[in-house]
């Protein structure tokens, strides 16, 4: 089992930068894939990102492609997501997820990862 806590998130004027945390308990953070997605109100929890085991690969939604940037530590056991030129439309509540076995073209859907976080808020203002 792994345990996520997420942290970073805030108020941030459109255009801005947050950098956003998600540390893992356990030592076996590196057999996990990782996982960012969001949820703003009224709508179903949505992939930003997801990055391999080993930080090689990483794949990301339309929305925040040239955006947005995930990546990984796996000595501080710790997932990131660098986002920067916010928008309004990325207010939501963010929330990392891991999984140790997911296929590439599963790493989108929310069912494919056993592992959540709590979720931080990400509120940017126009």
């Amino acid at each position: 089992q792994v345990q996520l806590v997420e942290s970073g998130g805030g108020l941030v004027q459109a255009g801005g930068s947050l950098r956003l945390s998600c540390g893992a308990s356990g030592r076996t953070f590196s057999r996990y894939c990782m996982g960012w997605f969001r949820q703003a109100p009224g709508k179903e929890r949505e992939f930003v990102a997801a990055i391999s085991r080993s930080g090689d690969s990483t794949d990301y939604a339309d929305s925040v492609k040239g955006r947005f940037t995930i990546s990984r530590d796996n000595v501080k056991n710790t997932v990131y997501l660098q986002m920067d030129s916010l928008k309004p439309e990325d207010t939501a509540v963010y929330y990392c997820a891991a999984d140790q076995s997911i296929s590439r073209t599963k790493v989108v859907r929310t069912e494919s990862y056993d592992y959540w976080g709590q979720g931080t808020q990400v509120t940017v203002s126009s």
